[in-house]
């Protein structure tokens, strides 16, 4: 017996056509591309470059840039469209074979998507790149200071300073450590700062999100500063009431964080 289908199923989206580039073309769009990275800090930091692959630019990255022996990781890949002249297309692969469009445009618009990323999609250190590019100093640290329990602002204009800016900016976090939590931020979780020690050593973090139904749920993480070595541990929220018992948990673990 033969089935068939019931109903008015949609078709799978057609997926794009690459557009055959020259010589002349490719080594101009490259230019784009890298033009494009160099002026994003986040981007320059994690060492993120352009590997042309059969038509196609794989935007490639090293998490620990001092770890040159590592290779390197895809944030996505870009395609010059055949439909749309001009036009690129910027996918990211959230599994293994199964991309999904994230924007589209010319080369400077979808390098800046992946810079300006605030949700997890690729490093979630948007609001950080653009005050660095704003400030125009590269990767210098801005005078930022306390106001409240947990609140942070900018010394020199008063403006709020976001969670990841103040990790950088006021504690003093490497980028890399920064967005190190990323079981939370591919989620798109939002975090805020809980709790800190006065030596700004300790930070604990709760990274929250609403589901549909209404109900909250999130995780923690322990930003954690050893001899001058900044690490990043995700707690069991069991033990993440505060500072002290989710060190205490570490610690009992031999420094085994929860996932």
């Amino acid at each position: 017996m033969r089935w068939r289908r019931q109903g008015n199923w949609e078709a799978r989206p057609r997926r794009p056509k690459v557009r055959k580039l020259d010589a002349l073309e490719k080594g101009k769009l490259s230019k784009a591309i890298a033009k494009a990275i160099a002026a994003s800090p986040v981007l320059s930091y994690f060492q993120a470059e352009a590997r042309l692959l059969r038509g196609r630019f794989y935007i490639e990255y090293r998490w620990n840039p001092e770890d040159s022996d590592a290779e390197p990781s895809t944030w996505g890949r870009i395609t010059p469209l055949d439909d749309e002249k001009g036009a690129l297309l910027l996918e990211t692969d959230h599994r293994e074979g199964s991309w999904s469009e994230v924007a589209r445009g010319s080369a400077l618009k979808v390098i800046r998507a992946i810079a300006s990323d605030t949700e997890g999609t690729f490093h979630a250190l948007g609001a950080l790149d653009k005050t660095l590019r704003k400030a125009k100093l590269g990767l210098v640290r801005l005078p930022v200071k306390l106001k409240g329990k947990a609140k942070f602002v900018y010394s020199e204009t008063g403006e709020p300073c976001g969670v990841q800016e103040a990790l950088f900016h006021y504690f003093g976090l490497p980028l890399s450590v920064i967005a190190e939590p990323r079981i939370w931020y591919v989620r798109h979780r939002t975090p805020h700062i809980s709790e800190f020690s006065k030596d700004r050593q300790r930070i604990l973090v709760r990274f929250g999100s609403m589901s549909w139904s209404g109900e909250s749920f999130g995780g923690t993480c322990l930003y954690l500063c050893d001899d001058g070595q900044w690490d990043a541990y995700t707690i069991k929220p069991s033990e993440s009431e505060e500072i002290a018992s989710a060190e205490a948990w570490l610690i009992k673990r031999k420094w085994r964080e929860w996932c």
